[in-house]
């Protein structure tokens, strides 16, 4: 026997040292796949060895303020194949076809796939699906689905959003608030082989976990009274489009926010416009989606515009607060105003004002009356209080897509621009940002957030979570608050914007008539801002009508437009008259008993109101009436509308 040399040892040592690492790093891995992975392993194992059919969670619904649901979830179908357990292929393939009403070949193509498990169609109505399955056809699967729907179709569209085909939400509350509204997804779990074949009829079904819903500050009464008013004027005005919000300025919850025109959130990719629907096999894809998000947008938030006269009321609260002018402060005008060299006319010019005092001059609207309150403020002061009121930020809505105003540098306003800045030209801002700085003016100076959402209820009504809001910082004094409210009450009852003057109610506000760039282009924005009552606002809203045709001025245009929303919404709330004894003796205040219309027909209804000279508007396409508003035995003014709601 050859005797082992040194090198000879030494290798061995080697070959044993390595030898015994390997064991280890094995024997480490075996651990590892085992204790480590053997879990998660496992589980790869059982969902190769299974095939899963997803379950639609039920999404939440969007509630308004009463319970009152605007976004539901429906219970429908989809219906799959299983191509490994068809038979028939061909005969199969014709019969979803037909009763899927899909293109045959697209079907057969679908059926003869080399895959485990393939949609043939979502969103199956249960009849249809019940008829498939009476059929029991081979590797046909039915599972339960759900399909969004709208009760109301186009009402508060452009708030409210819609859902894609996974049921994700795309715009509006059903985006903001879709991580509450979603739910989780469940399984249906199948064993099979490795063809996809099933080996055992025992399925595992893991349940999907519903979503929440959310309770919002809507209410759909003042929705619908909002833009039934809104869509009349634009209609009647030819103009280009049209706004309302509705807001309580004392906790910043949105009742309404109307856009016209609007949309159905039923079938949210179908163009509204006429002219575009007939060209739109013409239209690229860029084309066609720079169209639909035009359509979804929410011009309350997403754009904005001149103020105009409306924000005055920043100006005027301004100039109390610092005290560069009162009340009884006096002014003359003589039809313009001179600034840095430059003449800036007064609305009124060539005729004058004349001598007035501040409160008249708010009253008329007289721009040279601000443009010298702005002149004593003085550009940095000015400035301060337009971000004071929060104009150089985002509103804080939940909403997706706020846009913040646009607006000069402090060091960049000479005295021309804060001449026009004064009544309310030269800088941008949303509309909902004016609603919440006149908020301010008049709750005792305090910037509110605007808000829709409330809270989280589960599918039994229980509250899961409350949103909170803040109060916000207080902008004006008390003082200063209360006399805009005197002041602004006078421009309803005395000035620009006596045409929202409702007998019984004490209504402050503001006119506007914005003239939109190019200047000379002929283009305005009438608009109207109000609150009630004037001495405990509980209601504030803006009237925008977009590009009037004809007569633009705000008072004239939007005037009769808040008029109307403001008489049927005002009794809605609860909020009564109160009227003087000269009021007493007008024929529009004279009260009328409302009568029972539950259960007529429509045509007995009509005929019924008509006797009376009552005007009312017909909700649904059915025959019969089911419920109304004002309900039976109310005490209403005679011009009130009455709500008919059919089946």
């Amino acid at each position: 026997m050859e005797k082992l040399t040194i090198g000879m040892k030494k290798r061995l040592l080697v070959f044993l040292f390595l030898s015994t690492i390997g064991c280890l790093i094995l024997f480490a891995r075996v651990i590892y796949i085992q204790v480590v992975l053997g879990e998660e392993l496992q589980k790869q194992a059982y969902e190769q060895q299974t095939r899963d059919r997803l379950i639609a969670p039920k999404r939440g619904s969007i509630l308004d303020r009463n319970g009152v649901g605007i976004a539901m979830t429906k219970t429908v179908n989809t219906i799959s194949v299983i191509p490994a357990q068809i038979k028939q292929p061909e005969q199969t393939a014709k019969y979803l076809a037909e009763i899927l009403e899909l293109e045959y070949d697209t079907v057969l193509e679908k059926v003869k796939q080399k895959v485990a498990l393939v949609r043939i169609k979502s969103k199956v109505e249960k009849e249809v699906a019940n008829e498939i399955r009476k059929k029991e056809l081979p590797g046909v699967v039915i599972d339960e689905d759900i399909k969004r729907v709208y009760p109301y179709s186009t009402l508060a569209a452009q708030v409210i959003g819609f859902v894609g085909k996974d049921n994700q939400g795309i715009i509006g509350l059903e985006s903001k608030y879709d991580t509450y509204l979603k739910g989780k997804e469940g399984k249906i779990l199948t064993l099979t082989d490795s063809r996809g074949i099933t080996v055992d009829n025992t399925q595992e079904r893991i349940p999907p976990e519903d979503g929440k819903n959310i309770v919002t500050s809507i209410d759909v009464v003042i929705q619908q009274y909002a833009e039934q008013t809104l869509a009349k004027a634009v209609e009647a005005k030819g103009a280009k489009n049209g706004v309302i919000i509705v807001m309580n300025p004392q906790n910043g919850e949105i009742y309404a926010m109307a856009n016209y025109p609007s949309f159905d959130l039923n079938e949210p990719f179908t163009i509204n416009n006429e002219e575009l629907a007939n060209a739109w096999e013409y239209f690229s894809e860029q084309e066609k989606n720079d169209a639909l998000n035009q359509m979804w947008r929410n011009t309350a938030i997403n754009d904005t515009y001149e103020p105009g006269s409306t924000f005055k009321t920043i100006t005027s609260s301004a100039g109390l607060e610092e005290g560069v002018v009162t009340p009884e402060s006096s002014f003359v005008c003589n039809g313009y105003h001179v600034v840095g060299g430059r003449q800036i006319k007064c609305w009124r010019y060539p005729r004058t004002h004349g001598a007035e005092t501040f409160v008249q001059g708010v009253q008329n609207s007289c721009n040279p009356v601000f443009m010298i309150v702005a002149e004593r403020l003085g550009a940095e002061i000015f400035a301060n209080y337009m971000k004071k009121f929060g104009f150089a930020e985002k509103t804080g809505i939940d909403l997706p897509g706020e846009a913040v105003g646009i607006m000069h540098k402090t060091e960049d306003i000479g005295p021309v621009e804060l001449a026009t800045m004064s009544f309310g030209q030269s800088f941008q801002i949303t509309p909902l940002q004016l609603l919440r700085a006149v908020s301010a003016i008049i709750n005792g100076g305090y910037l509110v957030t605007p808000h829709i959402g409330m809270e989280i209820t589960d599918e039994n009504g229980a509250v899961v979570e409350t949103f909170s809001y803040e109060k916000g910082e207080q902008v004006i004094s008390e003082k200063t608050s209360q006399q805009m409210k005197t002041i602004l009450e006078s421009v309803v009852s005395e000035g620009t914007g006596n045409k929202a003057y409702i007998p019984g109610y004490r209504i402050g506000g503001k006119t506007a008539t914005s003239e939109k760039l190019p200047r000379k282009s002929g283009k305005y924005i009438a608009s109207f801002l109000t609150f009630a009552p004037a001495e405990n606002p509980q209601v504030l809203s803006l009237v925008l009508i977009n590009e009037p045709q004809g007569n633009y001025y705000g008072g004239t245009v939007a005037g009769p437009v808040m008029k109307e929303l403001l008489q049927n919404i005002l009794p809605y709330l609860g909020i009564e008259p109160i009227y003087t004894e000269k009021e007493m003796q007008l024929e529009e205040v004279q009260k009328i008993e409302v009568e029972n219309f539950v259960g007529m027909t429509v045509q007995e209804a009509k005929k019924a109101l008509y006797e009376q000279n009552i005007t009312y508007e017909i909700q649904g396409e059915g025959e019969s009436i089911i419920s109304q508003i004002p309900k039976e035995g109310e005490l209403v003014n005679q011009d009130t509308k009455i709500l008919l709601f059919t089946q």
